[in-house]
């Protein structure tokens, strides 16, 4: 398989640079963002210029032998993938599609918001998130300051890594320009063990019992009766689902599910194909079977696996709510009142449950008005200013987007 190659120097990077410099010089917030798929998520950022990389696009590299491709960060996500389908490649950490769940379905999201917000689908119960498969970076700092770190080769440790640490910050450290991602041959086909009737406790404990298993189970779900029914393909079971999928080489796949339904024992197992298992677990990952109405809120709530059906349990029972597992119970999607009553009662599950939270949607009030992830501890929190501070000095890059002051 051939390389492609399109490395030239970046002119739009240049001029972004020169447009930082000029900024930071005046003091002028600017908010950061690819097409603005995720402007709905986290604090609202008060600034009256907007820096966008939505015009920066096109894969400067792909090399299928190696495993590695790279784009600049104003690429569609959708050209990236299917600039691998071609070579029966795919991104490892399955990103979600969040158009519909943050109401902006006119616009692609981007590699580079992608990378930004390091949000990971399904497969990081197995693989790992966005995070763990960003091999090199381009970014242009708050100082005006283009900077790069990582490269193009697995085994490149030379440098600084500042992969990890642009990745998931929002756009508050500086702007992303290009990405290099590790990707993996994609699989000949998909499996999903379904098992109906569970209620959350008993499916978690079935879901840790197929992650745990010989069988390289590559994501695990637990869908409420309401949730299940948002899924087309799952509709007819009419009551609650686990979910538990295989993905592999045809045989391998017929071979590893039949074993896990007969290891798991539980009556009602289903084995869905591959469309079908395909289709569904889209589905999951977009997060369609949230029924989240006009103006409420979502969280993500993440915590151990065993706490999961807790946390879930007890908030959709006592305080109104709907959602859904992902990541074995390690991933609490919850929909409800655009309320501070309500985001308190998630803080305080997730916090009593020793996990986190983030508050994905929500209207400006809200978002302006609560903690949209948790404090850092008082340590961890130095590190972090001292962090923006070597960054993004004048705290002009997307100010508050994460937290209130930074």
């Amino acid at each position: 398989m051939e390389t492609i190659s399109h490395v030239q120097p970046n002119p739009a990077e240049a001029a972004l640079a020169d447009r930082i410099t000029q900024a930071a010089a005046r003091n002028e917030p600017l908010l950061v963002q690819g097409n603005g798929t995720k402007a709905g998520m986290l604090r609202p950022v008060q600034a009256e210029r907007v820096v966008s990389t939505a015009g920066d696009s096109g894969i400067v590299l792909y090399s299928p032998q190696e495993l590695i491709i790279s784009a600049r960060a104003g690429t569609p996500l959708s050209v990236v993938e299917v600039a691998l389908a071609e070579k029966g490649q795919h991104l490892i950490a399955e990103p979600p599609d969040l158009s519909v769940l943050l109401g902006l379905t006119d616009r692609p999201q981007t590699i580079g918001g992608v990378t930004a917000t390091n949000l990971s689908g399904p497969r990081r119960v197995a693989w790992g998130a966005v995070r763990d498969h960003v091999m090199g970076i381009r970014a242009v700092t708050g100082r005006g300051e283009v900077i790069h770190s990582g490269g193009r080769v697995l085994k490149n440790v030379t440098g600084l890594d500042l992969c990890k640490l642009f990745t998931g910050s929002h756009g508050t450290l500086g702007v992303i320009t290009e990405v290099t991602l590790k990707v993996l041959p994609a699989p000949e086909q998909t499996g999903t063990i379904a098992i109906p009737g569970l209620e959350a406790a008993a499916a978690v404990a079935a879901l840790s019992a197929a992650l745990g298993s010989p069988f390289s189970v590559s994501a695990a779900a637990w869908l409420p009766k309401e949730a299940a029914e948002r899924v087309p393909e799952l509709a007819a079971f009419g009551t609650g689902v686990a979910l538990a999928r295989i993905e592999d080489f045809a045989a391998s796949v017929t071979y590893r599910t039949e074993k896990l339904a007969a290891q798991l024992a539980l009556a009602g197992t289903v084995i869905l194909d591959d469309a079908t298992s395909r289709a569904v677990w889209r589905a999951v990952r977009d997060v369609r079977p949230l029924a989240a109405e006009p103006g409420d809120a979502v969280w993500r709530v993440s915590v151990r696996p065993s706490a999961g059906a807790g946390v879930l349990t007890g908030l959709t029972k006592g305080h109104g709510m709907t959602g859904y597992l992902d990541w074995g119970g390690g991933l609490v999607w919850l929909t409800g009142p655009a309320t501070e009553a309500a985001h308190l009662a998630i803080e305080a599950a997730a916090t009593h449950a020793g996990g986190q939270w983030t508050l994905m949607r929500a209207p400006d009030s809200l978002r302006s008005a609560v903690r949209v992830v948790p404090d850092e501890p008082a340590p961890l929190a130095r590190i972090t200013r001292r962090v923006k501070a070597a960054f993004d000095p004048k705290g002009i890059m997307n100010p508050g987007r994460i937290t209130a002051g930074l």
